[in-house]
């Protein structure tokens, strides 16, 4: 087991009574805390400065009301003043409900009675715990949804698509976002929508491939109650809740038909009418759409309507694949180990040379995405302060390897549909591709290709054993 790993909670203990300090601390090095002690207010202060001072900081504070020097309402003042501080539970000998309202008022966030119950200490202490854990992560979540630094990257690519996004977020036309799986559409529509007048207003993503034919028309525009059978209540639909914000269309390459048509008239008249309504209400909303599908094509192919293309890609936006900008990935890895960090309560990993030297030369298939994930697989197996290379090793090999991506799958002749003999092998061919780019795309996850293609697992495996592809 590695150093990081063993790694423990450090819960401060701060009491005059040696017995009760004596208690508590091998109440919980039993469970498993690290556990520092002191005195007084005073005495938890300095060793507070002298652990910072290593880069080392207590989760938790157990702490007394009353102690000489600085009581436990005084030490809790003097915490509120500082950045990095512990959650303080107050206990007391002589509690009541003045003193227990006066210490949360003072930002406790538990108050416990002497004498103290093991269980209720090792429950307070645990809520306490998942509460700070829960505001970590809402940190990180905000700071997502406000500000820019997720647009991350100097390589050439990454300085275009910022300079078209702030183009773009001035205006209020439609927007069609393409690029692969992964490559952070999502992200660029949301910085669209943040950088542009609509801010204050709702945004409101929706993934059309998740949506069921029979439900997409309910799902965009809304049903009115009793419209069809289910139909308990009126329900709102995504074109409405985005009025006066941005409606994010993703995977639009994937809408059936017969919704394109009702899609592009609302988008022409900026009007919906629920199913079963009969009156038509008017939104007010900026679409964005995104897809990793060539849309032109499938234009060509008849299955995307030509006039919905035009109407959607009034400002096209390429969003370049991680592998075309190798460059910025030690910034996108700095930052999701920071994120992974304040997740945990904990300090971020430090990444090596040769970490990162392996990081910035792997593929990528699943783009950022994957980044993201490896990283956070890594960072468990992390021995001690610093991301080495054979953590990163260590998860490649245990399944994660990352796959040349889609579009640089390199065919062979006997691959090739267009170079087959017959019919019939071309079909065989296409198929075996079609597959292939689908489990590429889907980093090899077999429940999550076969939903894709939209067949039980049991017959995709039937497929991979007839196209050699296990």
């Amino acid at each position: 087991m590695s150093a990081r790993s063993q790694a423990k909670t450090i819960v401060l203990v701060v009491d005059d009574d040696g017995d009760i300090r004596m208690s508590l601390e091998m109440m919980l090095n039993y469970e498993g805390y690290e556990v520092w002690t002191a005195r007084d207010g005073e005495e938890a202060l300095a060793r507070l400065d002298k652990e910072a001072a290593a880069g080392r900081g207590a989760e938790v504070a157990l702490c007394d009301v009353k102690m000489p020097r600085l009581d436990g309402p005084g030490l809790l003042d003097a915490l509120a003043q500082r950045a990095q501080r512990p959650s303080v539970i107050m206990i007391s000998g002589h509690g009541d409900v003045p003193t227990a309202v006066d210490a949360l008022r003072r930002g406790a966030v538990d108050f416990l009675e002497k004498p103290l119950e093991h269980n209720r200490v090792s429950t307070s202490l645990k809520s306490a715990l998942r509460e700070r854990a829960l505001a970590a992560e809402n940190r990180v979540l905000k700071r997502a949804l406000s500000e820019p630094w997720k647009l991350l990257g100097e390589s050439a690519p990454m300085r275009q698509l910022r300079d078209q996004v702030a183009r773009v977020a001035a205006s209020d036309s439609a927007v069609l976002i393409s690029g692969e799986n992964g490559a952070g559409k999502e992200v660029v529509a949301r910085q669209i929508h943040l950088s542009s007048a609509r801010a204050a207003g709702p945004f409101v993503p929706v993934n059309c491939a998740a949506i069921p034919s029979e439900l997409i028309e309910s799902e965009l525009f809304g049903h009115e109650k009793g419209s069809f059978t289910g139909a308990f209540e009126r329900r709102v639909g995504h074109f409405e809740a985005a009025h006066e914000g941005t409606l994010f269309l993703d995977e639009i390459g994937d809408m059936p038909l017969a919704a394109q048509s009702k899609l592009l008239r609302a988008l022409e008249t900026h009007e919906v009418t629920r199913v079963g309504g009969q009156r038509p209400i008017p939104v007010d909303i900026r679409v964005v759409a995104a897809t990793n599908a060539d849309l032109r094509a499938a234009v060509e192919a008849k299955s995307f309507r030509m006039d919905l293309f035009y109407r959607l890609n009034v400002v096209p936006l390429r969003v370049p694949a991680l592998r075309e900008r190798p460059e910025d990935v030690p910034a996108l890895a700095r930052r999701f180990l920071a994120e992974l960090a304040a997740r945990s309560g904990r300090s971020a990993l430090e990444i090596d040379d040769d970490a990162m030297a392996l990081l910035k030369s792997l593929p990528y298939p699943g783009n950022v995405r994957q980044l993201r994930n490896l990283l956070e697989g890594a960072s468990v197996l992390a021995d001690g302060p610093t991301l080495t290379r054979a953590a990163l090793e260590g998860i490649l090999d245990s399944g994660a390897a990352l796959s040349a991506p889609p579009a640089a799958l390199a065919l062979s002749p006997a691959e090739d549909p267009y170079s087959a003999p017959t019919f019939e092998q071309f079909k065989d061919r296409s198929e075996a591709l079609f597959i292939r780019r689908k489990l590429a795309e889907n980093e090899g996850n077999i429940k999550r290709t076969a939903e894709t293609l939209g067949m039980q697992r049991s017959h995709l495996y039937k497929k991979l054993d007839r196209y050699g592809l296990r």
